[in-house]
């Protein structure tokens, strides 16, 4: 603990001196390196603002998205990076990886990957199910559409399923799901009973066996095989890792590919960092357009809020208890020591905004600014939800 004290007053005393020498040169190279960050901030600012401001004006739903126009472009070339940023980076990621040099420490890398993204998306649900951040009312409860109902085993097939699709082309647009129909089966039922009869002239009657035949129909749920419009991201995922994976065994004779894919990995990057520098209008239109468009400010306000709150709850647990505790259980040491040493670096992903928000999607992402907004698309898209009220998050996600 002496020496956990230790760091935290040596490192305050070099931040100390630090903001003693700041000059006119640092701020200026500071408002440089994060002019993105400042922009994003400042588009959510004015597109509340300007929102409030419109709201008495009592807009049409036409008017309304005339004015989102640019805000809905935005999202229309985010979606359309989606494909080729998720096969590009996993494609090149992958084929980097050398299994000889790297295989012992890739795959603890991957299990320890893997092993926090399930615990952190676990204590998400758990999370979410108790907060309940996005409830709303029972009226909008009530014009939601009706959920289809698929049992675990066909939701798990379907899983399974989506992981090797039998058209990549197909892949790119819809993924597979297994539907519940509505059938009335008919079953056939032989019954046999005996019929008593007087017998004309005797005391006694006589018994004669009588064969009917039932038709009893009855109304079952079937599956049967469909389709879903949605990018079949799990699938690319396999493909592109598998197609990455030998490429790089290829050596020699994979260079031409991977010089392809590296070339069109770099082209998608430099194309997603141009877009992101048009975000902050878009975004400062969505959000103005979103708050016109809204019928009651308190409870999406408070839903928001809600949110917010659910997310950083979850990422205080993660960080605070189910990391630290695995770094203890492996190394038997001190985590907080281990921590007081990132703080730097803790501190400059504040700095940058930069946001967890997928596995699969986050590959490749790292270097691309507001890497949560394209990721957020990503995963959305390939599960088949609406991007429109993606807008909300977007006014939180720089903080979070």
């Amino acid at each position: 603990m002496q020496r956990f004290r230790e760091s935290i007053h040596i490192r305050t005393m070099k931040a100390k001196r630090k903001v003693e020498e700041i000059s006119k040169e640092d701020i200026n190279a500071f408002l440089k390196k994060n002019a993105f960050v400042l922009f994003t901030v400042a588009a959510v600012v004015v597109g509340i603002v300007l929102g409030f401001a419109l709201r008495p004006y009592k807009m049409t739903y036409r008017e309304v998205k005339y004015f989102s126009f640019p805000g809905e472009l935005l999202m229309r070339m985010l979606q359309m990076l989606v494909l080729p940023l998720l096969v590009s980076s996993l494609v090149t990621g992958m084929a980097a990886l050398d299994s000889k040099a790297s295989g012992k420490m890739g795959m603890r890398a991957v299990i320890y990957y893997m092993t926090t993204t399930f615990i952190a998306v676990f204590i998400g649900i758990i999370i979410v199910l108790i907060i309940h951040p996005g409830k709303g009312s029972k009226a909008e409860f009530g014009k939601q559409q009706k959920i289809e109902q698929v049992s675990p085993a066909d939701a798990f097939l379907d899983l399974i399923r989506n992981m090797f699709p039998p058209n990549l082309v197909q892949a790119c647009t819809q993924q597979y799901g297994t539907r519940m129909v509505h059938t009335t089966v008919t079953v056939t039922v032989n019954d046999t009973f005996f019929n008593a009869s007087t017998g004309t002239g005797t005391e006694n009657g006589t018994q004669e066996e009588v064969l009917e035949v039932l038709e009893l129909s009855r109304e079952e749920v079937i599956p049967v095989p469909g389709h879903v419009n949605g990018v079949n991201a799990l699938g690319l995922v396999v493909f592109s890792m598998c197609f990455g994976l030998i490429i790089g065994s290829m050596k020699e004779q994979g260079q031409l590919l991977r010089d392809f894919f590296d070339s069109l990995n770099d082209a998608i990057m430099r194309l997603v960092a141009i877009i992101m520098w048009y975000a902050p209008i878009g975004i400062l239109f969505l959000i103005a357009g979103k708050i016109v468009e809204m019928d009651d400010l308190t409870q999406m306000g408070g839903q928001l809020g809600m949110y917010t709150i659910t997310v950083i709850i979850g990422l205080m647990i993660h960080a605070t208890i189910i990391l630290p505790m695995l770094y203890f259980v492996i190394t038997r040491q001190n985590p907080f020591i281990f921590i007081a040493g990132l703080l730097q670096a803790l501190i400059t992903a504040l700095g940058t905004s930069s946001s967890i928000t997928a596995t699969a999607a986050s590959i490749g992402a790292a270097g691309i600014p507001q890497a949560g907004l394209v990721t957020m698309v990503i995963v959305l898209t390939s599960v088949g939800l609406p991007t429109d009220d993606i807008t909300l998050i977007i006014a939180v996600d720089w903080f979070l």
